[in-house]
């Protein structure tokens, strides 16, 4: 299982767990950091690299960095990638989102992230994509659910 989780998803875990779904939310992004130690893959990219590194808040940019050291795999943005991220764009996600969306696509990875409008978006526009776009407590619960 190939799992590419944007840097919003990657920050849930240090948000305020006062409300209820931000702790579920992060609850199964760590299981799944934690299954990405065994026998699943996290694919992390520069782009992510360069998001978290546009954090100011230094504690969460070092704790999303850390997440990122179990990675298999890093996509490179190249030129290729962000024609696609441009034809990604006309479903109406654009910037880093859109590029994201083009990394999972190349890495083949499920492309887990905790905004609602890119995965109402991409929902709306799965025939444009190749890669499963789903919020990653949803995509977790359904794979445990499946016994996956």
């Amino acid at each position: 299982m190939r799992i590419y989780l944007d840097v919003c998803g990657l920050c849930r875990p240090f948000d305020n767990h006062d409300v209820v779904r931000i702790r579920l939310e992060s609850e199964a992004i760590l299981a799944i950091i934690k299954r990405c130690s065994l026998d699943w893959e996290l694919i992390t990219s520069t782009a992510i690299l360069y998001e978290i590194g546009s954090i100011s808040d230094s504690a969460k940019k070092s704790r999303a960095t850390q997440l990122t050291g179990c990675a298999r795999e890093m996509i490179r943005v190249d030129t290729d990638l962000l024609l696609r991220a441009e034809e990604i764009g006309e479903t109406g996600i654009t910037g880093m989102d859109a590029i994201h969306l083009a990394c999972a696509e190349k890495a083949g990875a499920v492309f887990l992230t905790t905004d609602d409008d890119v995965i109402r978006i991409m929902k709306a526009h799965s025939q444009d994509i190749s890669v499963r776009v789903d919020n990653p407590l949803h995509w977790l619960t359904e794979v445990n659910l499946n016994g996956k």
